[in-house]
């Protein structure tokens, strides 16, 4: 009885502080489960689509143990300034400053205040509600690329690619550019959402919906953005493999 009441009240002081200690299962973790799915799938090449400054790689180098390839785009100029400088000294991370996706061109991007919540999208207003600071401060005219134009340019020869996509709405996009690399795209890591947070954008069951129509299962998933005030989930990241 003491030990479990001293237990207890430790656990409410690191509470407190906005912490939590636990011992976790290495079956059902997201990040255990993530690196076995990585090693399980022999990944040798990791396309970091919407890079921001490198935290998604830096969480593949630090957290999964991942030290084979990656290639990161990012279209922000001073999100990609950050992001060269975190890439500097790792030979095996390439960065290129442009967005991608389904066609070659020009346009404005809309940057947040938060950076990472830019998109060439336009924001409505249930994301700006529940990420103030994600809200657009101003926008700038950047590069956008299809995958299946720059693939053969920057790869060489990897075949167990794992495709990220953090785009803020703009996934389909990326997907319709990459109608030919797919066929060598088994793993795809992206955003879903269930309710409107960017215009146009697809929402969780019509994403679904495409990626199993593409051949691939959903194998995984893992909130990240839900409504502070209210507590509801308001998209996750799901990762599909083709089975």
């Amino acid at each position: 009885m003491i030990k479990n009441n001293l237990k207890n009240y430790l656990k409410s002081v690191i509470y407190a502080f906005g912490f939590d200690v636990k011992r976790f299962d290495t079956a059902t973790h997201p990040l255990s489960r993530k690196r076995q799915l990585m090693e399980k799938y022999d990944i040798n090449l990791v396309l970091d689509v919407g890079a921001n400054t490198g935290q998604f790689a830096q969480y593949l180098r630090n957290d999964i143990k991942y030290f084979k390839k990656i290639i990161s785009f990012e279209p922000l100029s001073s999100a990609f300034r950050m992001l060269k400088e975190n890439a500097k000294g790792d030979d095996m991370w390439a960065v290129y400053n442009y967005a991608l996706g389904d066609k070659n061109e020009t346009q404005e991007i809309n940057i947040a205040g938060n950076l990472a919540s830019s998109s060439l999208l336009n924001m409505l207003p249930l994301c700006s509600k529940a990420a103030p600071e994600a809200q657009y401060i101003g926008k700038e005219f950047v590069q956008i690329r299809t995958l299946d134009s720059i693939f053969t340019d920057i790869s060489h020869g990897e075949n167990n690619l794992f495709l990220k996509l953090d785009v803020q709405g703009f996934e389909s996009k990326v997907l319709k550019g990459a109608v030919n690399l797919l066929q060598k795209i088994d793993t795809i890591q992206l955003e879903m959402s269930f309710v409107p947070l960017y215009e146009s954008e697809l929402l969780f069951p019509a994403m679904y919906k495409l990626m199993k129509d593409k051949g691939y299962e959903l194998v995984h998933i893992e909130p990240v953005f839900h409504d502070r005030q209210t507590g509801q989930l308001l998209q996750v990241d799901g990762i599909f493999h083709r089975l």
